[in-house]
């Protein structure tokens, strides 16, 4: 039968309790919510509503997703005075910066577009990175042929 995690760090040594701990503390901090980073930057889900011609209450759900687009999610941290980078991280690789992003999620287009033109450029840059494309989709093709900006 397993035993209570407090029964087995009780019987480690101090300084290994301390590590474990410290190591904890280092894993909360990283993981920041929309709110704890609203309330870093001082400002109130009215002033983010504001700047967003949204209402406050709409900045509540947002802040409670665990799903959204990153048009959206670009667009709060905008609002906070940030810039979103997305980066991908593969085994054995570099990771690998998707600048794309912020030039989609400025552009005023409507979100459908913006996921499309995300999709279709930024998969084309993994996919050659990966050097192993699946077969492409009649949706990605389509995507892929349309010019950026238009």
């Amino acid at each position: 039968m397993g035993r209570p995690l407090d029964q087995v760090l009780a019987k480690l040594p101090a300084a290994r309790r301390a590590k474990i701990e410290a190591r904890v503390a280092a894993i909360i901090a990283e993981e920041k919510s929309l709110h704890d980073l609203r309330k870093a930057m001082n400002k109130t889900q009215i002033a983010m509503a504001r700047k967003l011609k949204v209402g406050q209450d709409s900045i509540s759900r947002l802040e409670h997703r665990t799903d959204m687009l990153l048009s959206t999610l670009g667009d709060y941290v905008q609002a906070l005075g940030g810039q979103l980078h997305l980066v991908v991280e593969f085994p054995d690789r570099p990771p690998v910066r998707l600048p794309e992003l912020g030039a989609i999620a400025n552009r005023e287009t409507s979100p459908r577009r913006r996921r499309l033109a995300l999709s279709a450029r930024d998969t084309r840059r993994v996919l050659d990175l990966l050097e192993t494309p699946p077969k492409p989709t009649r949706r990605l093709r389509q995507a892929a042929r349309r010019k950026p900006g238009g």
